[in-house]
């Protein structure tokens, strides 16, 4: 039976295609009553609610806001766009959460680096974690932490949560928008050596979400790791992107720290939390790091996760650059 309580969806405002913004559309057309936190009420919120969600407006990072947007809630999904105050926004609102009582079930969007970048592999001798990490890296992201932080504060919260670990998304600015210049002259040039990747399309972990959103009580107090369907290398995804875009595409592998600087640092020069993470991240996978895959998707959802190309053709900057 439909959740009759409003289901509280955080970072609905994302963009159309988005986690947040897909769980809002599964939701409703299955019947339960969303409320979509956004920070502007602009033509996305106008957007959401046209789709039939209540629409709360108001500041992750202030516990008024987040106490209200509670009301009359028992389930929450929480999700945030990455930030140096992540940790603080989990802990708000867990803090509100704990203060209102009666949630159900509080669904948090992690990482799954945290499946084996873990309390006791970074507390281990600095060479012992660069060898477990690939070489390259040898402690978390600001934003690998704060999701650390923030599963832990979860814990200690005594609330029902189930926390989503998914991989990296093909919709990543790695494999999407920092890749379309090389792209749009047939090359697909990142950081990742030979190593292989299974990346997820962000609509199964939106389905996911959904899923454990409305029927949490096999969920609560769980972890899933969830990853695409098969790890392949550079060379495979360079097929999928010219399948996708009608053109040859060819891998062109790059040094770690020279792609670091020619593609994040130039884009994200105003961001350097983001920026740090991404770069984090190619060096987790440029250095094979990024450690195996699970069958956890496929069990939770009883079918396939989608393939990188599926997403690569539902992905908007990638469609405009096939069509120009």
């Amino acid at each position: 039976m439909p959740e009759r309580n409003p289901i509280l969806i955080t970072g609905a405002a994302g963009e159309i295609g988005g986690v947040s913004r897909t769980m809002v559309d599964m939701l409703l057309e299955q019947g339960h009553p969303v409320r979509a936190f956004v920070r502007q009420d602009d033509e996305r919120a106008h957007s959401l609610r046209q789709a039939g969600a209540e629409v709360f407006v108001g500041d992750l990072l202030t516990i008024a806001d987040v106490s209200a947007a509670l009301k009359g809630v028992r389930r929450i999904y929480f999700s945030m766009s990455l930030s140096p105050y992540y940790t603080d926004a989990v802990s708000l609102m867990a803090a509100a959460a704990r203060a209102q009582g009666d949630i159900e079930v509080f669904v948090n969007m992690s990482e799954y680096e945290q499946s084996f970048m873990t309390f006791e592999k970074l507390t281990a001798p600095e060479e012992e974690r660069r060898a477990w990490l690939g070489g390259l890296v040898a402690n978390w992201s600001p934003q690998q932490r704060a999701h650390w932080v923030a599963e832990q504060v979860l814990e200690w919260s005594g609330l029902p949560a189930v926390n989503v670990r998914a991989a990296m998304f093909v919709e990543n600015p790695l494999m999407t928008w920092l890749a379309l210049e090389p792209l749009s002259r047939g090359e697909l040039r990142l950081p990742f050596g030979d190593h292989r990747l299974a990346p997820i399309a962000g609509y199964d972990v939106a389905e996911v979400c959904a899923k454990i959103l409305a029927d949490p009580a096999p969920h609560i107090s769980k972890s899933y790791e969830l990853n695409g369907p098969e790890a392949k290398d550079m060379h495979g995804f360079a097929e999928d992107f010219a399948a996708v875009l009608g053109r040859p595409v060819t891998y062109v592998p790059e040094d770690v720290e020279t792609w670091n600087e020619t593609y994040v640092d130039t884009a994200l020069a105003a961001i350097p939390h983001t920026a740090e993470h991404l770069k984090t991240l190619t060096r987790l996978m440029g250095g094979g790091g990024y450690r195996g895959t699970t069958d956890q998707l496929e069990t939770l959802l009883g079918r396939p996760p989608k393939t990188v190309r599926w997403a690569l053709e539902n992905h908007p900057r990638i469609q405009k650059l096939a069509s120009a």
